[in-house]
């Protein structure tokens, strides 16, 4: 099935599962994605544009995007967001957000309007070869992954940069998108995620998308709502290496959502391990 499909529409509960082998399989492949390995980004790329005008083209960008979230997020999913008031102790300084993968048109807008700030979200380079949004993602905040040195080095440079003007960087550990997953996988690239709040002695929060029947439920509208749960800010020990900042903050980060995923009421898609009965 399409993967605008499992999104967009009502799926019969017949298709409504997966069967996978391992928390780290792809339920969902499209030709880009099997492609990735031998997508980098174009020559020159600026992960921070210099020119004022491209700048200024990327702020009124943004500002349309976040509008138009709003609406989205709200209008489509029924989108509530708990625990934004936990942002206010973040004030004057920038940080991670953390957040479970379960839907690429949420995961896209729901950072925006959940946070109180301009958000940067970490992508990989195949995202930029989507049709349409792609081009357009790095202006509205996607950080795409280097592969060569010089790429990663001006990558980390971006990203601790927009950290120190107090931006929030967003992360989606769990790497790949489970549609409506309702539990927390483990993050296939282990603490490595969080050498940027740690390395720039940041706090992080969590974003834990739950899921819930609608009003409605029954009527031919069985697509779920969704609710947002924020959580944190969490703050290493300064006095801490970085290794250990990192094992510290992973383990709050994975704390965290597991208890934010109780929230949710409604399984609209069934996942079963392989072999297992």
């Amino acid at each position: 099935m399409a993967k605008a499909e499992l999104f967009q529409k009502e799926i019969p509960k017949s298709e409504r599962v997966f069967y996978y082998e391992s928390e780290e399989d792809d339920p969902i492949q499209t030709k880009e994605q099997e492609k990735k390995e031998k997508v980098g980004l174009p020559d020159g790329y600026e992960f921070i544009p210099k020119n004022i005008f491209v700048r200024m083209y990327s702020a009124g960008l943004f500002r349309i995007f976040w509008i138009f979230g709003q609406w989205y997020e709200r209008r489509y999913w029924g989108v509530k967001v708990h625990g934004r008031e936990k942002l206010k102790k973040l004030k004057g300084k920038g940080y991670v957000m953390y957040a479970n993968h379960t839907n690429p048109f949420h995961d896209v807008f729901g950072p925006a309007i959940a946070a109180d700030r301009r958000i940067f979200t970490i992508i990989s380079p195949v995202n930029l070869k989507v049709p349409g949004i792609g081009k357009l993602l790095p202006y509205i905040g996607g950080l795409p992954l280097g592969s060569t040195r010089e790429e990663k080095e001006a990558f980390n440079e971006a990203v601790d940069k927009r950290l120190a003007q107090k931006k929030c960087l967003v992360i989606y550990p769990e790497a790949h998108v489970w549609p409506y997953y309702t539990g927390i996988r483990k993050f296939p690239a282990g603490d490595k995620s969080f050498k940027y709040a740690a390395r720039n002695d940041l706090p992080i929060m969590t974003m834990t998308t739950t899921y819930h029947k609608r009003k409605d439920f029954g009527k031919g509208r069985e697509l779920p709502r969704m609710e947002i749960y924020l959580d944190g800010p969490f703050l290493a020990d300064a006095s801490l290496s970085e290794d250990e900042k990192r094992a510290f903050l992973a383990k709050k980060a994975e704390e965290s959502m597991r208890k934010m995923a109780k929230h949710n009421t409604y399984e609209y898609f069934e996942y079963k391990k392989k072999g297992k009965k």
